[in-house]
C-alpha cells in the first residue's frame, strides 16, 4: 500500500478553485458511456458530479491565507498482490476509501467544540482510477534514459541525413535505433517502456481530494502539519495540535487487511519501507530474522517495487550484503517513499 499526502500546489500562491484537480481526476471518464463512468463519491453519497465537488470544496476556504492550500490530495494506491485480494475493485476501494477517512480524522490530533473530530466534521470527495502511466519517476524510465538518449540522437542524425545537412547511412543508423530499443532494460509487452505509456496490469488506485476547512468552515485541518500529535501550552491553556502521518499510514494498512482478509509480508509494511530509508540497520536485521518462505516473498516484492535487490543474501556474508544493500538503498530511495509529505 503507497498513500501520499499532497497539498494543492508546491511554491506561490495557491489557485482559489479546485477545478482543475477535479478535471483532472474525469480524464478516464472521456469517451464512456453513462453506465461505465468511474463517479465521485464521499462517506454517504454515490454519483457526485464534478461540478458539485468543484462547488463543494471552493466554497469551503473561509478566512485561508493566499499562501495556504485550500484542499489536499491523498492517492491510495493498493499493490498487485494487495488487489488480486479483492472481489470488485470498484465497489471494494469504495468500501476501503470510507473506512481509512474514518483513520485519517482520527490521526488529528484536534478538537472541534470541545470534542474529538469525527468523519462528520471533514469534507472530501473521492475518485477511483482504473489505469497509470509511466511517468519520469519511474525506475523504468530513468534506467532506459540512457537508450531514449542514443535513440532520439541517432534520430536526429537520420534528419540531418535526410535534409542533406550531413552525410551518412541511414539504414544503419536505423538498425542501430532497433538493436537500442530491443537492448533497454524495461520492457512492456516487446516495445521499450516509455514516458507516458499505459502500465499493463491491473492498476486500480485511489484519489481522494479533501478540504482544508472543516464541513462547517470553521477550523482548519491540516494533513501537513509540521507538527506531529502533541499537546502545547498556549495562552495558559492546553493546546492540542498536529497530524500523526505515522498513524494514520499504519492504520490504513491494518484497516486494508481486517476488512479484506489480507496477510501483509514484512516487505509491504509501511514501517518497513521507513526503516529501509530511516534505519537500513534495523531494516536489514529484520529482513534476516523472517522464516525462508517470508523472506523470499519479501525480496520478490522489493524487486517488483523497482528496488533492484538481488533474490537472496547469504547469510554467513552478513557484512558484505550489508554493504551491497546500502548501495542499492541510496539509489532507490525515491521509488519506495510513501508519503510526499515526510515519513
Amino acid at each position: 500500500m503507497y498513500i501520499t499526502i499532497t497539498p494543492q500546489k508546491l511554491g506561490g500562491n495557491y489557485s482559489k478553485s479546485s477545478a482543475d484537480f477535479v478535471g483532472y481526476l474525469e480524464k478516464e471518464n472521456q469517451g464512456l458511456e453513462q453506465q461505465d463512468m468511474e463517479h465521485f463519491f464521499n462517506q454517504y453519497g454515490d454519483e457526485i458530479s464534478a461540478e458539485e465537488v468543484v462547488r463543494e470544496i471552493d466554497g469551503n476556504t473561509a478566512k485561508l491565507e493566499k499562501h495556504e492550500p485550500r484542499f489536499y490530495s491523498i492517492t491510495v494506491s493498493p499493490s498487485k498482490y494487495e488487489l488480486k485480494r479483492l472481489q470488485n475493485h470498484s465497489k471494494d476501494l469504495q468500501k476501503y476509501t470510507r473506512e481509512i477517512m474514518k483513520d485519517y480524522v482520527a490521526s488529528f490530533n484536534r478538537e472541534i467544540n470541545g470534542r474529538p473530530i469525527t468523519i462528520d466534521d471533514i469534507k472530501y470527495y473521492a475518485k477511483i482510477e482504473h489505469q497509470r502511466t509511466f511517468k519520469g519517476t519511474d525506475f523504468q524510465i530513468k534506467e532506459n534514459q540512457p537508450y531514449a538518449t542514443k535513440i532520439l540522437q541517432l534520430k536526429t542524425e537520420i534528419r540531418n541525413v535526410q535534409d542533406g545537412r550531413a552525410e551518412g547511412n541511414v539504414k544503419k543508423l536505423e538498425k542501430e535505433i532497433v538493436k537500442l530499443e530491443r537492448e533497454a532494460p524495461h520492457q512492456q509487452n516487446g516495445k521499450r517502456i516509455v514516458q507516458g505509456m499505459p502500465k499493463a496490469g491491473n492498476q486500480s488506485h485511489i484519489h481522494i481530494i479533501v478540504s482544508r476547512k472543516d464541513a462547517s468552515n470553521k477550523f482548519s485541518l491540516s494533513p501537513g502539519s509540521k507538527y506531529k500529535a502533541s499537546d502545547v501550552e498556549l495562552n495558559g491553556k492546553t493546546v492540542k495540535r498536529g497530524f500523526d502521518r505515522d498513524g494514520f499510514f499504519t492504520k490504513a494498512e491494518k484497516t486494508f487487511d481486517q476488512t479484506f482478509g489480507y496477510r501483509r509480508n514484512f516487505a509491504e509494511t509501511y514501517k518497513a519501507r521507513k526503516d529501509f530509508i530511516k534505519n537500513p540497520k534495523i531494516y536489514f536485521a529484520s529482513l534476516m530474522k523472517l522464516p525462508t518462505n517470508e523472506k523470499a516473498l519479501a525480496f520478490k516484492i522489493m524487486g517488483k517495487s523497482g528496488i533492484p535487490m538481488m533474490p537472496s543474501i547469504p547469510v554467513t556474508q552478513a557484512q558484505l550484503a550489508m554493504k551491497i544493500f546500502n548501495r542499492l538503498r541510496r539509489g532507490t530511495e525515491v521509488a519506495i517513499k510513501s508519503s510526499s509529505i515526510g515519513i
